[in-house]
């Protein structure tokens, strides 16, 4: 393929884009929103209800909820909500497809809220919109006390918008059983048996065993290195700031094109978390001489065992998760970092009353 190279002028300059600059802009006023709500959280009851109606009966809306949220006791029990509850729209996950129909989706839990909603939506996503009520509000930047003004601001559009990057996963197994040759890369005619979107992390890990995991780790098509040890993440800037930041890696802010490749345990000192850049494809497969199997978990859902032979390919998707800003992309960020993982938080070093050198002493 031929490489275009555009030749720069003297005098012209190079326009990189602020990503400050990325607005949420509709095409036609939003109509359908989905509201996911953290289940299992009784205290989530209450605003839930007050949401709905609010998107309800103010607002004109669409809402869409999971059948079995509608279905809750705490619902049904209130005849108060019974006339918003007979107008809500409802769905099965993994049954029923919504994905082409939603324009807002509305987030009331923590951050595995958020990653829940993300795993509703194989394609494209909608905006997200996401409500502090959970245990770990590092992706969910609103305060539901301001929940109508907040709204109100979104659908009038020109919310700061930050696109959290997603992996494109594939587990692929032989169509024959046997192992794979060392340093083997053409599983194209392998037998896919899982896809999947992922916005944390895919972690493969050496599960029940005593043994050490033992895994291959390619990157477009070149074995890099093999990996023993506990296991290996694969995160997203995103994810760097969940499992892969707990086993020592840098945090990379949401709008870096990287991918992150962090060892967990590793048997060799030596091995340092790395960060690729986005769209390479790594493949990780279980080396020749493991003496184990390994275990895959994307997102902390859909834990699976590895065996020899099959492969996991992993690429940046082309389907971002497009998560609307409180303020904005960076003030979003630091704040998180400094409110739910007390980034750099200190005891400060008591002011001196005398600046003056002591070690300076006049003769």
């Amino acid at each position: 393929m031929p490489v275009i190279r555009h030749t720069r002028k003297k005098g012209d300059k190079r326009h990189i884009q602020d990503p400050a600059s990325q607005r949420l802009t509709w095409n036609k006023p939003p109509v359908n929103v989905l509201v996911i709500r953290k289940i299992r959280d009784e205290s989530l009851a209450e605003p839930f209800k007050e949401l709905c109606r609010f998107l309800v009966e103010e607002k004109q809306m669409m809402v869409y909820v999971e059948r079995r949220v509608a279905d809750d006791a705490t619902l049904s029990k209130d005849e108060a909500f019974g006339s918003i509850r007979n107008q809500l729209c409802t769905f099965r996950e993994g049954y029923d497809d919504i994905s082409d129909c939603i324009d807002l989706i509305i987030c009331l839990g923590g951050d595995g809220t958020l990653l829940y909603a993300s795993s509703l939506f194989q394609g494209s996503v909608p905006p997200v919109m996401a409500f502090h009520l959970g245990s770990l509000g590092f992706l969910t930047p609103f305060k539901f006390e301001s929940y109508k003004t907040e709204v109100a601001k979104v659908f009038e559009g020109n919310a700061a918008i930050t696109l959290r990057s997603r992996l494109k996963v594939k587990v692929q197994q032989p169509e024959h059983n046997g192992l794979l040759p060392h340093g083997h890369t053409n599983t194209d005619a392998g037998k896919v048996t899982l896809q999947l979107q992922v916005l944390n992390e895919v972690v493969v890990d050496r599960g029940p065993s005593s043994y050490l995991s033992n895994v291959d780790l390619y990157l477009d098509g070149r074995l890099i290195t093999s990996v023993q040890g506990d296991g290996l993440i694969v995160s997203t800037p995103t994810g760097s700031t969940a499992y892969a930041a707990a086993a020592g890696a840098s945090m990379i802010h949401p709008n870096v094109p990287a991918i992150m490749v962090t060892p967990i345990c590793p048997h060799s000192l030596s091995f340092r978390p790395i960060v690729v850049p986005a769209g390479v494809e790594l493949m990780i497969t279980l080396s020749p001489d493991a003496r184990n199997t390994a275990w895959v978990s994307f997102d902390g859902r859909k834990r699976q065992e590895i065996q020899h032979g099959d492969c996991i390919k992993i690429t940046t998707s082309c389907y971002p998760v497009p998560s609307i800003c409180c303020h904005d992309l960076v003030y979003d960020w630091f704040e998180s970092l400094a409110q739910c993982l007390h980034w750099n938080v200190r005891k400060r070093q008591a002011r001196l009353a005398d600046t003056s050198d002591s070690s300076d002493t006049e003769n």
